[in-house]
């Protein structure tokens, strides 16, 4: 599976002014958020969960294959399986879930189940988090504007508030295609921004250039 600018997004914008210890990304794909979190981080631990047997064994050839092997592990397997069986905390979880509600269908089986949502429901994974989180810990994700709503109410069902969140849209004439949320259990008027990808095509703005050009050899 390619890289998307979703995780590119998510691994880039999460804050780590709290400096976590430990951190959790909740369907790894091929690893690109937790190797941007290694890589931005001094986290001891950084776990990983990815459920699709080739993602999962591309992730663990670029865990390994990284400069920070030692700190990066993967486990094979479902949230359901993972919450069933740790009872390990976080102090950041993150996570760029699949998130197309309809039943797509491209032929292909494994990139299919990762685009919907019915593999990761959003109540699952924010139920989920509640468990993992620490009392002081940071819970990022990356979901469409549409379902902004929807995943801030679920969120509150278990604890979890909004302290920041960026509306990102593709180019300027269009709509809000996705919002970057960060959680914590403590509640605070949220810091609320947007973010433009790019002025025309393939014409990045600054503010996406100066978020990203860490992770990319061209920019």
């Amino acid at each position: 599976m390619k890289i998307g600018t979703d995780g590119v997004l998510l691994g880039a914008w999460t804050s780590l002014d709290r400096q976590p210890e430990s951190i959790l990304d909740i369907g790894a794909g091929t690893g690109i958020i937790a190797l941007q979190l290694a890589q931005r981080s001094s986290a001891e631990t950084i776990d990983a969960i990815e459920l699709d047997d080739a993602s999962y064994e591309q992730c663990v050839a670029n865990f390994e294959a990284s400069p920070w092997a030692d700190r990066l592990f993967c486990y094979h397997a479902g949230f359901d399986e993972f919450v069933d069986e740790m009872d390990d905390k976080y102090d950041l979880i993150v996570s760029n879930p699949p998130f197309y509600a309809e039943e797509v269908a491209s032929g292909n089986e494994a990139r299919d189940r990762a685009r919907q949502n019915s593999s990761l429901p959003f109540d699952e994974l924010v139920q989920g988090v509640s468990q993992f989180l620490t009392d002081n810990g940071t819970f990022s994700v990356i979901i469409p504007f549409k379902e902004e709503d929807n995943v801030n109410g679920l969120a509150e069902g278990v604890g979890l508030f909004p302290n920041r969140i960026t509306r990102v849209k593709g180019n300027p004439e269009t709509d809000f295609k996705r919002s970057l949320m960060e959680f914590s259990f403590h509640n605070s008027k949220p810091y609320i921004d947007s973010l433009v990808i790019e002025e025309s095509r393939h014409q990045y703005t600054k503010e996406y250039i100066d978020l990203t050009k860490a992770f990319y050899l061209k920019m």
